[in-house]
């Protein structure tokens, strides 16, 4: 079930949304880049520090729905193609502090460089001196929006839960493959697979495809 208090570990990043990876095409940051965007779009990150803090709360996963904004398509930069972006309205709570932050997150179908794990967040607030990796926080979301998953563990039981079911019908398995069916299927035998998201299920079902069929 989604919980409200998330906690999580700050973790070194790329360097790119900040602007202080030495290879970073970007020498401003992309944040500072993309926020007049974001301010077009309706989304004021005026009050936010040009960068973006890393949490990690491996060895579990989120999942991440309903978001407050999604922009799709975003022509922010002539370096690769546009992108599209998600925010999640949240609290940054730090030694019982609580801070108004957004979860930030460039969808990764449109991502070309720099792709985050699962198990991390990228996190938008006013600057917090004294963050540093190893720094512990807790993110809180009164929507329960965000969910915590052992991804592992799910997507290895849908793989084995699906190897019959293909091993017996083999490519007439994949015939009715779209996300809805695929949603409903899973709802009546295998719900506890409806926690992934529907980029894991594409993943899962390309490889049980790989897996189990015959060339």
């Amino acid at each position: 079930m989604p919980i409200q208090h998330i906690k999580g570990t700050v973790i070194p990043g790329h360097g790119v949304a900040s602007g202080r990876a030495s290879d970073s095409p970007y020498p401003a940051g992309t944040i500072a880049l993309q926020r007049p965007f974001f301010q077009q779009l309706g989304l004021d990150l005026s009050d936010c520090f040009d960068g973006t803090l890393n949490v990690s709360v491996a060895p579990m996963e989120l999942v991440l729905r309903d978001p407050d904004h999604t922009f799709v398509d975003v022509d922010w930069s002539d370096h690769h193609p546009p992108e599209t972006f998600s925010f999640w309205r949240i609290e940054l709570i730090v030694e019982n502090v609580a801070t108004p932050a957004w979860v930030y997150r460039p969808h990764p179908e449109t991502k070309q460089r720099h792709w985050q794990p699962p198990s991390m967040l990228e996190v938008m607030s006013p600057f917090r001196s004294g963050l540093t990796s190893g720094s512990v926080v807790s993110l809180n979301d009164q929507r329960q929006r965000l969910q915590l998953i052992d991804g592992i563990r799910l997507r290895a039981r849908l793989l084995e839960f699906l190897k019959f079911r293909v091993l017996a019908s083999q490519d007439s398995f994949f015939s009715k493959d779209n996300l809805k069916h695929r949603r409903d299927w899973l709802r009546q035998l295998h719900p506890e697979a409806l926690q992934l998201s529907d980029q894991d299920l594409d993943r899962v079902w390309a490889q049980a495809r790989m897996l189990y069929t015959e060339e």
